[in-house]
């Protein structure tokens, strides 16, 4: 049985009025960050006399000139440096903690857990002036190894929220069965729930890792010397200099530069992502 005209231009009309907005709001986010990357393409010449047009040749010194009279490449591997190892040292310190929180019950627990929670909701500004007497009293200021320690501490609550849930969703005779064939609670934590709960550590390391690429003013706080500053830093370095240099061309590239990583990430990673946020959005 054919759908009637009415009901086939209501489903129509529907669907378009989804589709229209969406396509709408996805050109008002991509149109400036594809004119940013085109930006990074053109002379200074080009950006003042055809901002809006495309470059009449890709000219990638604006890329090197960025990567190298202005420190780029070094802000690029301390950022990478921060994120990398304080993504790792962020689950290293919530895997244990949430298995322990939903699966060893113990007294106390469930305050704990209340903890963790409360933390997520204390301003993290709150906590930037005492940070940085206890970093500079452990002579970790103005270091990256400071900055990876706040960062991991910080992002602790929000993994150990989302790694709970899923924790909470593997059947418990799985561990009695562990503990049968004689593996020990850390054991059992390593090779049998940590690889079950794969989808929720790849979600928290890719949302902790693009956290710490793009936080900026506990670097500001933490770091001191232009070698150690992190991209965001160095952006924002950059800018203070464009309004002198003109080196509009070299800002552009620089931002370019800066938001590769994280675009590459997410396309990788977006189907566990989004896989990782449905499977434990529901505790068992």
């Amino acid at each position: 049985m054919k759908p009637k005209p009415a009901r086939r231009l209501g489903e129509v009309a529907a669907r378009a009025g989804i589709r229209i907005p969406l396509i709408v709001w996805s050109i008002v986010v991509l149109y400036p960050l594809f004119w940013m990357v085109m930006g990074a393409f053109k002379s200074n010449a080009e950006i003042f006399a055809s901002p809006w047009a495309l470059p009449e040749v890709f000219n990638y010194q604006n890329f090197i000139q960025a990567w190298t009279d202005y420190n780029i490449g070094t802000s690029f591997f301390n950022s990478l440096i921060v994120t990398v190892f304080g993504a790792l040292l962020t689950l290293l310190l919530a895997v244990p903690t949430s298995y322990a929180l939903e699966r060893v019950r113990f007294r106390g627990s469930t305050f704990l857990y209340n903890v963790y929670l409360a933390a997520m909701m204390i301003p993290m500004v709150l906590g930037w002036i005492p940070l940085f007497f206890l970093l500079m009293n452990f002579n970790l200021l103005n270091s990256l190894i400071g900055l990876i320690l706040v960062y991991a501490v910080s992002q602790v609550p929000f993994s150990v929220f989302i790694l709970t849930g899923f924790m909470g969703t593997i059947p418990s005779e799985l561990e009695e069965s562990a503990a049968i064939d004689g593996l020990s609670p850390f054991g059992t934590l390593w090779r049998i729930v940590t690889p079950l709960t794969a989808s929720g550590i790849i979600t928290v390391t890719i949302m902790n890792a693009i956290t710490f690429w793009n936080e900026y003013f506990m670097a500001l706080i933490f770091l001191q010397s232009q070698e150690k500053y992190t991209l965001g830093l160095a952006m924002d370095y950059i800018n203070s200099e464009v309004q002198y240099t003109n080196a509009w061309g070299t800002l552009f590239a620089g931002l370019t530069i800066s938001i590769i990583p994280v675009i590459i990430a997410y396309a990788v990673f977006q189907r566990h992502i989004n896989k990782g946020m449905t499977e434990g959005a529901v505790k068992g």
